[in-house]
């Protein structure tokens, strides 16, 4: 039978164990895949340790990439022997060989690696929503500053490079002068790090004193205040992550001296249907074609690996995008 990851209760890497799981034929509206390459994301994180609650025993991962090898009924955008990739609920990614819901399968390119599918689509629709998607009340043009927090991640350096090719000056933050050099060498204007430097004077400086129209902050609990004192008036906060940690209750009050707005987003909102999913991927895949984003895999893990893979995540050792080979 196909190895697949499991946890029976939530808690640290080691409640991770790989075993054997049947899978089934597909029903309707489904399809099975083999992957050959499995994304790693820190909503995998947040779902092992019950952050994010669902039910037990659970199989994770959220995206992967690899080649149908069965159609249900009902399935007509998919045929056996296509490439395909996902980013999607249910997890069930970390695995050799699943059967699954067709609906937000889509067609890999011929052009795009297996490798680079796994690593770039949630990553890559959650960088597509946050800067096509998540605009301030008085819109972003070429030439505007935003703040991306965590840029040298995997979602950051996509950010950072479709951010240069709209034209935005992209402000980044990293925990390290080496991850700063990465996000700069990937688009971005500016570079704080936010281990020796107060981001937010920085970002003040850096906008002479009018601060950012838009932050996106996947960090959390530590760049939460500091974030909203970046913004300009009428600017927005997006929250779409917390690495750091869940952000606390606060006052809407505190809003109230530059009239700032603030959203909680997440991928699977906007992948309401099957059309919204294929043309968010389709942006995705067009940008990478075309050069002007690279998918960067720094990180290769076996599948086996996992806990190793999930300790480094967790402990921000990793740069880029970090895929599990099945």
């Amino acid at each position: 039978m196909p190895l697949a990851v499991q946890i029976q209760q939530t808690g640290g890497p080691e409640a991770m164990q790989l075993v054997q799981v049947p899978v089934a034929e597909p029903q309707q509206g489904e399809v099975r895949i083999r992957h050959h390459a499995i994304g790693l994301n820190f909503i995998d994180v947040y779902q092992r340790t019950g952050l994010y609650q669902l039910p037990l025993p659970l199989q994770l991962g959220m995206e992967a990439a690899g080649v149908v090898e069965a159609v249900g009924p009902g399935v007509a955008h998919l045929g056996v022997g296509d490439r395909v990739a996902y980013a999607t609920n249910p997890p069930g990614s970390y695995s050799e060989q699943r059967t699954m819901p067709a609906q937000f399968v889509c067609r890999l390119p011929d052009g795009i690696a297996f490798e680079t599918g796994a690593a770039m689509m949630l990553k890559g629709m959650t960088a597509q929503y946050l800067l096509k998607r998540c605009k301030p009340v008085e819109g972003l043009e070429a030439g505007d500053h935003v703040l991306f927090h965590a840029a040298a991640g995997g979602v950051g350096l996509i950010a950072c490079q479709w951010g240069k090719a709209l034209g935005l000056q992209v402000i980044a933050t990293a925990g390290s002068d080496e991850k700063c050099q990465l996000a700069l060498a990937n688009g971005a204007a500016h570079a704080i790090n936010y281990r020796t430097e107060n981001f937010a004077e920085r970002v003040k400086e850096i906008t002479g004193g009018q601060g950012v129209k838009v932050v996106y902050d996947s960090v959390g609990k530590d760049t939460w205040e500091g974030s909203l004192q970046c913004l300009r008036r009428f600017g927005l906060m997006v929250s779409f992550g917390n690495a750091s940690g869940p952000v606390p209750p606060f006052a809407p009050a505190t809003l109230g001296p530059k009239s700032l707005y603030v959203t909680r987003q997440t991928l699977f909102a906007h992948l309401a249907s099957r059309e919204a999913c294929q043309a968010m991927a389709d942006d995705l895949f067009a940008v990478v074609e075309s050069g002007q984003v690279k998918i960067h895999i720094e990180q290769r893990f076996a599948l086996a690996d996992v806990q190793a893979a999930h300790r480094a995540l967790e402990a921000r050792q990793t740069t880029g995008s970090t895929i599990l080979i099945p």
